[in-house]
C-alpha cells in the first residue's frame, strides 16, 4: 500500500539524518583521547542497554520468537553493526575518508545483486538507471578530486565495509513479521558490541578512551555530550527507524534511501562545524535524490512476476 511505502520512506529518511550525526558526534572524540573502535563500544553499547528494557517488554510472551530468529540477530549484529563499522574505521586508517565511504556505499550495490542472484529479483531500467545515478552522485558528494592512488589494504578492508552495509539491509529487510523492531536493534548492536569489545581486548584493534572535555561545535564541553548524542541519536533512534523502515521498504530501496546519509552528514556538518558544501556536493545531492525517486518509481509498479519475494519481506505496493 501507498501509505506504508510512505511511512517506511519516512522511516528511513529519519534513521539516514539520524545516522548522519555519528560523524559530529564523534569527531571531537577521536581527535582527543578515543580510539575509533571504543566509540563505536560507547555508541552501540550504551544504545544496546538503553533498548534493553523496551526489548524485554516487546518480548513478553514472545520468547519463542527471539529463540527463533537467534541466528538472525547475531549475523545482524555480526555484519550489520560490527563488520561495517570496524571495517570502516580500520579503511580510514589507510585510505582518505571519502574514499572509505564510497567503498563503504558499494554494499547498495551487492544489495540490488543478491536480490537478483538469490530471489530472482532481477532489476529493471529504472532501478538501473537509479543505480547509476545514485552511485554518481555520491561521488560528487564525497568530492573524490585528487584522491592519489589507493592502498590495497584500505580498499580490502573497504570493500568489506560494503559487506556489512549490504548485509544490515538484506538481513533488516527480511526479519520475521512476530520480531519486534526495538528487540532486533538491542540485540544486534549489543551483538555487535560485544564482538568489537573483544577484538579489542584481543588487540585486534586499538581500544583507548579518556575523560578529558573535547570541543564540540566550537564550545567546550563533557565527553558525556558526544557519547550522549552517539548513543541515542546516531544509535537508538537511527537503528531503530532504520529497521522499521527496512522491513516497510524492502531491503532494495531501504539501501538507496540511506544513501542520503552522506548528503545530511555533508549539511550537519556545515551547520555545526561550518563546513560549507560546495556547489559540485550540493548537485551531488540532487542527483542521490534523484536515484532514490527512481528507484522508488520502479519498486511501486510492482514486483516482476518472474521474481520470487520472500513472505516475510516487506514489499511496496498492496500485494505483501
Amino acid at each position: 500500500m501507498r501509505e506504508r511505502s510512505s511511512v517506511g520512506l519516512g522511516l528511513a529518511l529519519l534513521s539516514a539524518v539520524t545516522f548522519a550525526t555519528s560523524g559530529t558526534f564523534a569527531r571531537p572524540l577521536i581527535t582527543g583521547e578515543w580510539s575509533a573502535v571504543a566509540v563505536v563500544i560507547a555508541r552501540v553499547g550504551i544504545a544496546a542497554l538503553v533498548l534493553a528494557v523496551p526489548a524485554v517488554l516487546a518480548l513478553r510472551g514472545k520468547w519463542s520468537v527471539l529463540r527463533r530468529n537467534g541466528v538472525t540477530v547475531l549475523l545482524f549484529g555480526l555484519l550489520g553493526v560490527a563488520t561495517a563499522q570496524a571495517c570502516f574505521f580500520n579503511a580510514v586508517r589507510y585510505l582518505p575518508v571519502g574514499v572509505a565511504l564510497l567503498l563503504e556505499y558499494l554494499g547498495i550495490v551487492l544489495v540490488v545483486g543478491w536480490m537478483w542472484l538469490v530471489h530472482g529479483q532481477r532489476p529493471r531500467a529504472l532501478t538501473v538507471a537509479g543505480s547509476i545515478t545514485a552511485l554518481c552522485g555520491l561521488a560528487l558528494v564525497l568530492d573524490l578530486t585528487g584522491a592519489g592512488r589507493l592502498d590495497p589494504v584500505g580498499v580490502l578492508w573497504g570493500l568489506g565495509a560494503g559487506v556489512g552495509l549490504a548485509g544490515y539491509f538484506v538481513i533488516a529487510g527480511r526479519l520475521d513479521a512476530e520480531l519486534p523492531s526495538v528487540v532486533m536493534a538491542s540485540g544486534g548492536m549489543a551483538v555487535g558490541a560485544l564482538a568489537l569489545l573483544l577484538l579489542g581486548g584481543l588487540g585486534a584493534l586499538p581500544l583507548t578512551a579518556g575523560t578529558a572535555d573535547v570541543t564540540f561545535a566550537g564550545h567546550q564541553v563533557s565527553w558525556l555530550v558526544p557519547i550522549a548524542g552517539l548513543s541515542l541519536i546516531a544509535a537508538v533512534v537511527a537503528y531503530l527507524a532504520g529497521v522499521a523502515g527496512t522491513r516497510l521498504l524492502g531491503a532494495r530501496l531501504s539501501s538507496f534511501v540511506g544513501l542520503t546519509e552522506v548528503m545530511f552528514a555533508v549539511l550537519i556538518a556545515w551547520l555545526v562545524l561550518d563546513e560549507l558544501p560546495s556547489l559540485i556536493q550540493l548537485a551531488g545531492g540532487v542527483l542521490i535524490l534523484g536515484g532514490v525517486a527512481l528507484v522508488r518509481a520502479d519498486e511501486l509498479r510492482g514486483t516482476p512476476s518472474a521474481s520470487v519475494t520472500a513472505p516475510t519481506e516487506p514489499a511496496l505496493t498492496g500485494e505483501r
